[in-house]
C-alpha cells in the first residue's frame, strides 16, 4: 500500500461518519513530519470520537500501522498519526479557534473529490 492510498483509506473513513469541510493538505516540502494533514470536523465530542475511530479501524485493516493517536478522550481535536498521512478530527469549534488550513496556508490543497464520491 502507497502514501496515497493511505490517503484515501483516511478521507473515506471520515466521510464514512460524515465528517464535515474534509480538506487534505499537501505538505510534501513544507513539513518534515508528514506528507498529507488531513484536517475535518464533527459537530459533537460522540461524532469526532466515531470519526477517528473509523479511521483508526478502516486504517489497520488496510495493514497501515497507527504510530499514534492523542485527544480521544477529550473529543476537542484528535490526532491520528499514519506516518505519511497525519489526520486532524476536530470539534467544530476547536477547528475554528485552531485555523491549521491558514496557519498552513502556503500548503497545496489536494483534490479529494474520486474519494468523497466512491
Amino acid at each position: 500500500m502507497n502514501e496515497r492510498q493511505l490517503l484515501q483509506t483516511a478521507v473515506k473513513a471520515a466521510d464514512d461518519k460524515r465528517a464535515e469541510d474534509i480538506l487534505v493538505l499537501n505538505m510534501k516540502g513544507i513539513s518534515l513530519v508528514s506528507d498529507y494533514f488531513m484536517i475535518c470536523h464533527g459537530n459533537s465530542d460522540k461524532q469526532v470520537q466515531a470519526i477517528a475511530r473509523e479511521i483508526k479501524e478502516k486504517a489497520e485493516e488496510n495493514g497501515f500501522e497507527i504510530k499514534r493517536i492523542e485527544g480521544f478522550d477529550e473529543a476537542r481535536w484528535v490526532l491520528i498519526d499514519l506516518g505519511d498521512t497525519i489526520a486532524h478530527v476536530f470539534h467544530r469549534d476547536e477547528r475554528t479557534y485552531y485555523n491549521l488550513e491558514r496557519l498552513w496556508g502556503d500548503a497545496p490543497i489536494e483534490n479529494i473529490e474520486s474519494e468523497l464520491s466512491q
